[in-house]
């Protein structure tokens, strides 16, 4: 598979005439203060989700944050996938909790943003993949709940915050086994190592999920939705290994062709509604506080 799509008008084309086009892929940003231009407000994000997606074939383009639900919407509606990448911690108020004494820094305007686009996306089933706290967000979107301190809420697990500086952001972490019937399996094979840059992993899983790959400690890995084209959620960061892991550039590769794809015609008609309803019960259910379901290695699905 050609890793450097980027040069390419068209995703497949036969004599000049255009197959398959190259998809118009949302990027969610985060935001801080200019440390170069005296406290300037800035938009960002990591080059390297950009040029991944890219060079895979998207046309990838930044969604901002303090945007109005209108202007999302109208974005969101040029899109044919969403990518949801790393960044801060999720404010356990999306998912109706207290917070923790380890939750690290929050950002309540990116949440608000990448909760409504990536709604918006699963409703619709726009392809979305999201790394880290993209998975994350998939998950909480869709009802589910996160640990907001692996360490300290399960100290049964094992070490998965080999955070820089102390680590490289490419350091291959731990091994992960993945279910062979998932879209995950296509890209990466049924067993693959990867990189952990993460103290929140996902807890009680939201709507309409599946768990398709697990840690050795049992801890979920990887998500995706069974009923719709292409969702998929990753802990690691495979955007750090695709230049030299064959892997995992399939695996940012598959999403950019389910995005080009016919998903709209395949995403089942009742679902829409279906995800709807089941929200808005797990929101009135998670606010009333419950206790989760943990996962252990005995049940895994």
């Amino acid at each position: 598979m050609n890793r450097d799509l980027r040069n390419l008008r068209y995703l497949e084309e036969i004599d000049g005439v255009p197959l398959m086009f190259r998809p118009l892929i949302g990027v969610t940003m985060g935001r801080e203060k200019s440390q170069r231009f005296f406290g300037l407000n800035l938009f960002i994000m990591n080059q390297t989700y950009v040029r991944t997606l890219e060079a895979l074939g998207a046309l990838p383009v930044m969604i901002p944050l303090h945007m109005s639900e209108a202007t999302l919407r109208g974005i969101f509606e040029r899109l044919d996938g969403l990518f949801l990448p790393g960044g801060e911690d999720i404010d356990p108020a999306n998912y109706g909790a207290d917070r923790h004494e380890m939750l690290g820094a929050t950002d309540k305007e990116r949440d608000r943003t990448e909760l409504l686009l990536t709604r918006w996306a699963i409703e619709s089933g726009m392809p979305v993949l999201g790394v880290c706290r993209g998975a994350q967000m998939i998950n909480v979107a869709c009802g589910g709940t996160l640990y907001q301190d692996i360490l300290s809420e399960r100290p049964d697990l094992a070490k998965h915050d080999y955070f820089p500086p102390h680590f490289e952001r490419y350091r291959i972490s731990h091994r992960i086994d993945i279910a062979p019937d998932s879209l995950l399996a296509h890209a990466m094979g049924s067993v693959h190592e990867v990189n952990s840059m993460h103290h929140q992993g996902i807890d009680r899983l939201g709507f309409g999920l599946r768990v398709v790959a697990w840690a050795e400690d049992g801890l979920p890995e990887a998500i995706e939705a069974p009923s719709l084209p292409y969702v998929v959620g990753v802990q690691w960061h495979p955007e750090e290994l695709a230049r030299t892991d064959q892997m995992s550039a399939n695996l940012f590769y598959d999403f950019v062709r389910a995005a080009a794809g016919p998903w709209r015609s395949q995403t089942p008609p009742e679902w829409p509604a279906l995800f709807r309803s089941a929200c808005i019960a797990r929101n009135e259910t998670t606010e009333k506080a419950p206790s989760p379901v943990r996962f252990t290695p005995s049940n895994r699905v």
